[in-house]
């Protein structure tokens, strides 16, 4: 079994900026590089990793491929593209096309005073451009409200592929209203086929992010599961924001919990294949990231089926 994490971060602020640090988030309001959660992949067994963008500039984007370069655990980045600037978004979109780690495109459309930044007529112009270039969009949000957008998003762009991070950011710890309404938009969302989503960041809604429990989450993954399937479902840990919120290891094993009763093809369909799918990863680095992993003989990915039936029996 291949596993990938689907959404991983690396910054460093003497390089790019990135507004949204902070003392607040003293942890990790610091250069967060691949060696630091290097132990965290391999203990968990990952394969390889896809790195996402965090920040809206190409200095993030230049960032994360000089990372990509250096290290074999990345199979593919995440972008930034100016969409909302056509005439750059296309000359931008030419250049990364060329490197073939870049896999997709994001924009911290949550960040946006203006919540329908996404429907703006020049930023569908931009969106029309990537889908054109055969890259998909991950679209994150900072609340189920966001949700929204997505239906309508996939019926403007039919030819986009779509990614919902963090399944949209679910009410976990909240009440049965609050699940059902997410719920709803979520499945709404589902309905088109193009839509994909990412079982990566479900931290708590209600009080500090690492008060969640897996009980807690366990609902939200089960209904993602009914309405997306494991074909459409990816595992992402999250890191470095996974630090504020217990860690990769504890957010690892709730999902090996939570995906336990799948059948070992799906499992295998939300730890990597989706990923895999998805993205287009190319082959030949993937290859690179299971020989730098060992997995030749199958070493990690052992490791990781033995958690899950360990996680399962209990």
């Amino acid at each position: 079994m291949t596993v990938i994490d689907s959404h991983l971060h690396v910054w460093d602020p003497s390089r790019a900026p990135y507004d949204w640090l902070g003392p607040a988030l003293a942890p990790i309001d610091r250069a967060m590089g691949l060696a630091d959660v290097r132990p965290e992949l391999r203990a968990a067994g990952v394969t390889g990793a896809v790195l996402v963008q965090a920040a809206d500039h190409d200095a993030d984007t230049a960032h994360m491929l000089a990372v990509a370069a250096a290290h074999p655990e990345v199979v593919g980045v995440v972008a930034w593209v100016p969409l909302d600037d056509p005439g750059r978004a296309r000359t931008r979109l030419a250049e990364l096309r060329r490197n073939p780690y870049v896999v997709g495109v994001r924009a911290l459309v949550h960040e946006r005073p203006d919540p329908d930044w996404v429907l703006r007529p020049d930023v569908a112009r931009g969106l029309d451009l990537l889908a054109g270039a055969g890259l998909p969009f991950d679209y994150v949000t900072s609340s189920p409200e966001a949700l929204v957008h997505v239906p309508e998003l996939a019926a403007r762009h039919p030819g986009l592929r779509l990614v919902v991070d963090h399944l949209g950011k679910p009410p976990v710890g909240g009440g049965p209203a609050e699940r059902a309404g997410w719920r709803e938009l979520i499945g709404a969302a589902a309905r088109h086929p193009q839509v994909h989503a990412k079982v990566s960041g479900l931290y708590s809604a209600t009080g500090p992010l690492g008060s969640w429990t897996t009980e807690q989450v366990r609902p939200f993954v089960e209904d993602a599961l009914d309405l997306f399937g494991p074909g459409r479902l990816m595992y992402g840990g999250d890191w470095p924001v996974s630090v504020l919120a217990g860690g990769y290891a504890r957010g690892w094993a709730a999902c090996l919990e939570l995906l336990a009763p799948l059948s070992p093809a799906d499992r295998a369909a939300v730890l990597g294949g989706t990923a895999a799918t998805f993205y287009r990863i190319d082959p030949a680095l993937l290859d690179a990231a299971r020989e730098a992993a060992g997995l030749r003989g199958g070493g990690a990915a052992q490791g990781a089926r033995t958690v899950s039936r360990g996680t399962r029996e209990t």
